[in-house]
């Protein structure tokens, strides 16, 4: 089936994902889903980017926040969330189909400069994930990306600028304060934004968190009270979850053993790592590791 003007998002995402699995594309930013069954609940990094449920059903809980999205409801994060993610409806006769896109901090920041929104932005902490209904502007622009991929002539000079109506589209729809959050100079949000961007190049180390406070010029109450309101949970929490996730990625790439890979991400105590491990993924590292594996 080509890729023509009158293909549905549903169908043109099938066309491409005709068998489970995670599809990369020649456009970086975009990537691809299906799942022909529930899956089990996955911790995972959700960085910033628009995600759409095109068929099946899906869920992301945050802290203790819930988001359920199905057919034609997006999906935006505007910093890196430590969540934990699940298909929660597919079937072999009509699987999960999902789209990922992910967005570029610096061209919403330019365009949002460039944009005269109609109502100022309250300067306040807001959480950086939120879920809609899918517009139709916005599918239209999204389907042009994915049939652009049946062009690959066009692409390098076609792809950026559907990237950029998508980015305009969100800024003047209800994703529009979840990422004008994100670029407003000064505001909360954006000091919680980078104190993230910092920790995550930094979770190995022994992260006073003072200093994180220090960080975002706020006293240490005020830092973990907009911290927690943007990423769903505290500051020592979303450092132990770095920890945790990439000890995990440690253990099934590079073949570490519990020990080795808790060193490695900072944690002093091998039993204290256990620990937080099964409280995370639900089984002790050694466990986990194998299930992942089989």
């Amino acid at each position: 089936m080509p890729l023509s003007n009158s293909n549905t998002l549903a169908e043109l995402v099938g066309y491409i994902a005709q068998t489970d699995g995670d599809y990369t594309t020649q456009i970086p930013a975009l990537m691809i889903y299906r799942r022909s069954t529930a899956t089990e609940p996955m911790p995972c990094i959700y960085g910033l980017g628009l995600g759409i449920t095109v068929q099946g059903g899906k869920r992301v809980t945050l802290g203790d926040e819930v988001y359920d999205y199905g057919p034609g409801q997006s999906l935006v994060t505007s910093v890196d969330l430590l969540v934990v993610s699940y298909v929660t409806r597919a079937d072999p006769i009509k699987p999960y189909l999902g789209v990922r896109l992910e967005l570029d901090a610096r061209s919403i920041a330019q365009l949002a400069a460039e944009i005269d929104f109609p109502i100022p932005l309250k300067i306040s902490s807001s959480r950086a994930m939120s879920v809609v209904t899918l517009d139709e502007g916005l599918q239209d622009a999204l389907a042009r990306l994915i049939r652009l991929l049946s062009e690959p002539h066009l692409l390098s000079l076609v792809a950026p600028l559907i990237q950029q109506e998508i980015i305009v589209r969100l800024l003047n729809g209800e994703h529009g304060p979840t990422l004008r959050h994100l670029v407003a100079v000064g505001s909360p949000s954006q000091q919680i934004a980078k104190v993230i961007a910092w920790l995550k190049q930094h979770f190995t180390e022994d992260v006073p968190m003072d200093d994180l406070a220090a960080k975002a010029h706020m006293s240490p109450s005020t830092f973990r009270q907009h911290f927690r309101a943007v990423a769903g949970m505290s500051p020592l929490q979303y450092l132990k979850h770095l920890r945790l996730q990439d000890a995990r990625q440690l253990m099934l790439n590079e073949d570490l053993d519990a020990s080795s890979a808790a060193i490695r991400v900072g944690y002093e105590s091998a039993s204290q790592f256990s620990r937080e491990y099964s409280r995370l993924f639900g089984q002790p590292p050694l466990r986990d590791i194998k299930r992942m594996k089989s």
